[in-house]
């Protein structure tokens, strides 16, 4: 079901355009732009998704007057009781993929769903885990050189269902991408009046 409301993805994130434009959402990106802390100290990366993607729809909700949902999410890899960012640079996106390699992870997803004017809004969070596969030397430096780990926590893009590193063990693909498609068409509908 379409929603009838405008939507308004606050994010510049190319996985979560995607992800709107396959399920035939209509919607105007509009980033942010607030700063995300790198996570360094946080013992719980649930209430640290939570507050990212509230305050990223706060801001975006703040210069919207006209009837609209605000959509925001912030996703983190969770990995040994820490938050894996995104990486700096090339050395630090091999250290980041080389230390998830052969290990399973965490992917958490805060969702905020913002409705314009009269700023109801839902938040949650969603969690995926992911397994990575043991990677040859060879094969960290070829998922290292696509570059595909610029601006991605965890310093990977899921490449589908049959992404040859990566497996969805619980969760869905969705969330893994950055934004929980099955849950979020459930909040639209509630705040669209379509529930």
């Amino acid at each position: 079901m379409k929603p009838r409301s405008r939507l308004i993805l606050a994010s510049g994130s190319s996985g979560r355009r995607e992800l709107l434009a396959k399920a035939g959402w209509p919607f105007v990106a509009m980033p942010s732009g607030i700063e995300e802390p790198e996570g360094v100290g946080v013992t719980d990366p649930r209430p640290f998704v939570h507050d990212l993607a509230w305050r990223k729809a706060a801001a975006v909700a703040a210069r919207v007057s006209e009837p609209a949902l605000v959509i925001a999410a912030d996703s983190v890899v969770w990995h040994d009781g820490a938050i894996i960012g995104k990486p700096s640079d090339e050395p630090d996106a091999r250290r980041i993929l080389g230390r998830l390699a052969g290990t399973t992870h965490e992917l958490w997803t805060g969702v905020c769903v913002w409705r314009r004017p009269d700023d109801l809004q839902v938040c949650w969070q969603e969690l995926s885990r992911v397994r990575m596969r043991p990677l040859a030397p060879s094969e960290l430096e070829q998922l290292v050189a696509t570059r595909d780990w610029e601006g991605k926590s965890g310093g990977y893009g899921i490449q589908g269902e049959a992404d040859p590193y990566l497996t969805v063990e619980t969760g869905t693909l969705s969330n893994v991408v950055g934004l929980p498609m099955e849950s979020l068409a459930q909040v639209v509908a509630l705040l669209d009046g379509q529930a």
